[in-house]
């Protein structure tokens, strides 16, 4: 039998990531493809992909930020109440206190910045689980979620609410309406941040240090601490800029409703594991993409979409054909690194 060193498990793990990506990217191309053939509609126009992009550029932030802290074998499950958290501070800021735009953007990182500080040192210095501290950190950021206010109100900010509208024309990309008006396509600020925070994750993941660490750490702790890697570190690292994200992701998330609510973000971090999940990043660490990550939650608001259109729009059946995804892409990964683990000791 074929043993396989630490760097050449690493490797391994990577290429895996490659693997689960090209699935992904195939599964979600498919998908769309069938939307468009079968149901037609808004799918035939390239607005729907955009707004599919412009409801959920949070989401694709805090999926990104959850896939480091998946890739290094750990979880947080408080992104969507520091969404809510800072989507809630901001608009009070705005309205109640007359805050400027630049005074919201920084309590936005300020409460990120925050978070990440607090719950990498419990998870990487005191050895706390990082479901344990996650899930105390989810309440707490709901419970003050309630306490800086209870009512949900729409922002009247003349500032923000212009900066809510801005448009980014998409040249080339647009649809005629009926009566034979070309309306062109358009995505939001929120998409445009989404965008650059994916391209930067990629190059961190793919070419730094710190991404070949993150890897590391998650694919094997004793063979990341034989290669000189401060694993405790790393981690710590991992659920700041998990945090951080999340921060910024609340307030893209604040950009597209406009408005504070103590119901703002639910279920989002559920939404974020699965997404994550899709896209090819395992629970057990090691193994994710950023790119992946995108597609995941492209794929998972395309299939809600398709729920959506075909007049299904009861929650339970959008719960139901999450589960039958969650439950597909599991299997796709548990046959590939099952095959992949019989090339190696082959």
């Amino acid at each position: 039998m074929k043993k396989v060193s630490g760097k050449e498990s690493l490797f391994t793990k990577v290429s895996d990531t490659n693997l689960l990506l090209v699935i992904t990217i195939i599964i979600f191309f498919l998908m769309y493809l069938g939307a468009i053939i079968f149901q037609g509609g808004g799918f035939t126009k390239p607005q729907m992909l955009f707004n599919i992009l412009n409801a959920n550029a949070a989401l694709i932030i805090t999926s990104c930020g959850l896939s480091i802290v998946m890739i290094t074998g750990g979880i947080d499950i408080s992104v969507g109440g520091v969404v809510a958290l800072v989507s809630m501070c901001c608009a009070v800021y705005l309205d109640y206190h007359g805050g400027s735009i630049i005074g919201s953007i920084g309590i936005a990182l300020g409460i990120g910045i925050l978070y990440g500080l607090v719950q990498g040192f419990l998870v990487a210095y005191l050895d706390i689980q990082p479901f344990i501290v996650s899930l105390a950190g989810m309440f707490f950021a709901r419970g003050m979620t309630t306490i800086v206010n209870t009512a949900p109100f729409n922002v009247a900010d003349p500032e923000f609410v212009a900066l809510k509208d801005t448009r980014i024309i998409i040249p080339g990309m647009g649809s005629y309406t009926r009566k034979g008006i070309y309306v062109p396509a358009y995505v939001e600020i929120g998409v445009i941040v989404a965008l650059i925070i994916v391209v930067l994750l990629f190059v961190v993941l793919r070419w730094t240090r710190l991404g070949r660490s993150f890897y590391a750490v998650g694919g094997n702790k004793q063979s990341a601490l034989m290669l000189g890697i401060n694993v405790r570190r790393t981690k710590f690292l991992s659920h700041l800029i998990c945090s951080v994200l999340a921060g910024i992701a609340g307030y893209v998330y604040f950009l597209h409703v406009g408005s504070g609510s103590a119901s703002h973000a639910m279920g989002m971090e559920m939404n974020a594991i699965a997404s994550s999940i899709i896209g090819g990043t395992m629970l057990t660490g090691g193994v994710g993409n950023i790119v992946g990550t995108l597609f995941g939650v492209l794929s998972l608001c395309t299939i809600q979409a398709i729920v959506s259109s075909a007049g299904l729009d009861d929650a339970w059946w959008t719960g139901i054909t999450i589960a039958a995804m969650l439950c597909i892409f599991l299997l796709i990964q548990s046959v590939v690194m099952a095959q992949k683990r019989k090339a190696i000791k082959g």
